[in-house]
C-alpha cells in the first residue's frame, strides 16, 4: 500500500507562504519557503550545519534555489520485533528547483542529485553529495526535516555552474518527516511533501 502525502497543487502556493521559519531579526518575522531567496540570508544558520572555516579566504555562495517536492519513504521490518512489526526508512527525495523568480530550474533527486538542465535527466549542470562523518544536522523544527551540511561526493565531479561547489546546506526545510503512523506492511510507501533551501558554496 503507498500512502500518498503529496498535496493538491491548488494548495501548495498557500503552503509556500505558510511555511515559514520564525527567525527573529529586530522582531520581524521572516517567510523563507517559497518567497525572495534573498531572505534567507537572514536567517541564523545552527553551528552545526554553518559552513567549515577557510581560513584566510573564507567561503563563497556559487547558487541558490529552493525545492518543492517529496521525501519518500519505504517499510522495513523495525529490528527486534517479534511477532514483525515496520518502521519508516529514508529512500530518497523527489523534488524540483525554483530560482528567485519562482522559475524551475531543475530537479533534485536519488543519490542525492541536485541538476539545473531543466529536465528530469543529469545534465551539464549537476552536482552529487555525501554526508560528513559524523553527520552534521540541525533539528530547527520538530514537525520537519532537519538541516543539513553536506559535501561534494568523492568520485563524482560537479559540473557546470556547480564545478567549484564543495559545500551544500539543506535550510528553511518545513515537512518531509516520515509518517508518525508505522507501516501496517513490508510494501508501504510514503510520498511525503516538503519545502526547503538550498545553498551551495565554494571554498575562496
Amino acid at each position: 500500500m503507498k500512502t500518498n502525502y503529496t498535496l493538491n497543487p491548488v494548495f501548495v502556493v498557500a503552503l509556500l507562504v505558510a511555511a515559514t521559519m520564525s527567525c527573529k531579526k529586530e522582531d520581524k518575522e521572516i517567510t523563507v519557503a517559497g518567497g525572495p531567496l534573498a531572505q534567507s540570508d537572514n536567517l541564523v544558520i545552527p553551528a552545526e550545519v554553518d559552513l567549515p572555516p577557510n581560513l584566510p579566504a573564507g567561503n563563497s555562495r556559487v547558487a541558490t534555489f529552493y525545492a518543492i517536492g517529496v521525501q519518500k519513504y519505504k517499510a522495513q521490518v523495525k529490528p527486534g520485533s517479534n511477532p514483525e512489526t515496520y518502521e519508516w526508512v529514508f529512500v530518497a527525495p523527489q523534488a524540483e528547483l525554483f530560482n528567485a523568480n519562482h522559475e524551475k530550474v531543475g530537479t533534485h533527486g536519488a543519490g542525492p542529485y541536485w541538476s539545473v538542465s531543466g529536465s528530469n535527466t543529469l545534465a551539464a549542470d549537476s552536482i552529487f553529495a555525501q554526508p560528513f562523518d559524523p553527520a552534521r544536522t540541525a533539528t530547527v523544527d520538530a514537525n520537519s526535516i532537519p538541516w543539513l551540511l553536506l559535501k561534494t561526493k568523492e568520485g563524482k565531479t560537479p559540473t557546470g555552474i556547480f564545478k567549484d561547489v564543495d559545500y551544500i546546506q539543506r535550510i528553511a526545510t518545513s515537512g518531509g518527516k516520515a509518517p508518525s503512523v508505522a507501516p501496517q506492511a513490508a510494501t508501504d510507501t510514503a510520498d511525503v511533501f516538503y519545502v526547503a533551501i538550498y545553498r551551495f558554496s565554494k571554498k575562496n
